[in-house]
């Protein structure tokens, strides 16, 4: 792979190329990426969804929206000292194509801010219940339509994959979707292959996918433009990363592990003494120690590692990418850059003990169950009223029920494949609250 290719600024639906050097830099095109991710709904609906703890109303908790800010902004970072350092091995990037550091960083803080977009409500547990509704549930009794491509898109539904949808699929008058630049689309796809064969190596690039089969012909134009080396044979569609993907899965890497670890402190179900005791491994060579004792809150001693410890960790990745960026630009990279790290066991070592206290909570166990129900009723309610429609079968609450859907949603699917995606694709991107109201409403509890 070649970073000048990697780093194109084209946009779906160009029919010229767009050179870094005519670039006007008040209004940089990686920087509007940034920009039109912002504005979108998409990204507004992250501020009532799940990082840990679904439908908290505790202060200290992070929702997906402030996750994916601090992302973007440790990704930025990334992007830029890693940036600064290629740039000075690679002076032509500068000289003859007019790259600057700050295009690395600006592609990776819009691709980190973007990387939970497609998410739906209730974190995790919600793309396993809306596969496990088709895998278990009534949605069971679509397999036999379906190809074992298109099931397996549904029955392992991916946030990943449903991100890349919700960025670049057209709709009437808006075409491209949001329509950003193929570098930030390359730095965003995590996973560039389709939903099988599934994990059909270690590589840490075959460990989910990117992409739905409705999205397919348009992943494989992005990868093309950006030169991205194939890695699957016969029918079977998958990619080496783009490179700016790994610091974009370094920066959520560093985030979730550091700032889940801060929630469940600041939540009383890690103490203080369990935050010292690991984050002091991160930050060691770096702490003050009086200034650390003049800090007389917890949340201010937590915050102040915290802080020390994320710095640690960005150096680290940037580290071990650079000592592998020939392997990498080689598609011969097959881990992640905090598995690699200096510190490697240290996240371990706060993760496990986040799972055991956070992420398997009473609270969070039950506000879990609570997802899977709403979210089998709302896809068992629209599909079945979806498809009679379709069908010309619908009732009078089939007719109710889709006036329920937002005006972007009532379209015609052909295809049995569209029509469920598309419910899927709608449930997905409902906030917590709004697919409990939702839920209220249908089932007569409001």
């Amino acid at each position: 792979m070649q970073w000048e290719q990697l780093l194109s600024l084209k946009r779906q639906g160009d029919t010229s190329k767009r050179l870094r050097k005519e670039q006007d830099d008040t209004r940089l095109g990686f920087e509007v990426d940034y920009d039109r991710i912002i504005f979108s709904s998409a990204f507004r609906s992250l501020q009532d969804k799940t990082q840990v703890i679904p439908l908290s109303k505790t202060d200290f908790v992070h929702t997906r929206l402030t996750h994916s800010l601090e992302v973007s902004v440790v990704g930025r970072s990334l992007g830029r000292l890693v940036g600064k350092k290629i740039l000075e091995k690679h002076p032509y990037l500068q000289n003859i194509h007019g790259y600057q550091m700050n295009d690395f960083g600006a592609i990776v803080a819009a691709a980190a801010l973007a990387h939970d977009i497609g998410n739906p409500p209730f974190g995790h547990s919600g793309e396993k219940a809306i596969g496990e509704y088709f895998k278990t549930g009534n949605g069971k009794k679509y397999r036999d339509q379906l190809t074992d491509k298109e099931w397996q898109d549904i029955v392992d539904f991916e946030g990943n994959a449903n991100g890349f949808n919700l960025l670049t699929a057209s709709r009437p008058g808006i075409e491209g979707g949001v329509r950003l630049s193929y570098a930030t689309l390359g730095a965003f796809m995590k996973y560039p292959k389709e939903s099988l064969p599934k994990k059909p190596t270690k590589n840490i690039a075959d460990k989910k996918y990117g992409f739905f089969q409705c999205d397919k012909a348009f992943f494989q134009d992005v990868a093309n433009e950006l030169g991205l080396i194939p890695n699957k044979t016969g029918n079977d569609i998958g990619f080496e990363r783009h490179p700016l993907a790994y610091l974009v899965e370094a920066a959520d890497d560093i985030c979730y592990t550091i700032i889940d670890f801060e929630d469940g402190i600041n939540l009383g179900v890690i103490s203080e003494d369990f935050a010292l005791e690991y984050l002091i491994k991160l930050v060691k060579n770096n702490v003050q120690v009086d200034k650390y004792k003049s800090l007389t809150t917890k949340e201010d001693r937590v915050s102040y590692l915290r802080a020390l410890a994320i710095s640690s960790l960005i150096n680290d990745a940037v580290k071990v990418f650079l000592d592998n960026e020939e392997a990498i630009l080689a598609g011969k990279y097959p881990y992640s850059l905090t598995e690699q790290g200096k510190y490697t066991a240290q996240m371990r070592d706060i993760i496990n003990l986040s799972i055991e206290n956070i992420y398997q909570s009473r609270e969070v166990v039950e506000k879990e169950v609570i997802g899977y129900r709403i979210i089998n009723t709302l896809l068992d309610t629209f599909c079945t009223a979806y498809n009679n429609k379709f069908e010309g079968v619908e009732n009078n609450y089939d007719k109710l029920v889709l006036k329920l859907l937002p005006e972007k949603f009532v379209t015609n699917k052909t295809s049995l494949y569209d029509r469920l995606l598309h419910i899927c694709h709608f449930v997905s991107t409902l906030t917590d609250g709004k697919a409990l109201l939702l839920y209220n409403t249908i089932t007569g509890n409001k």
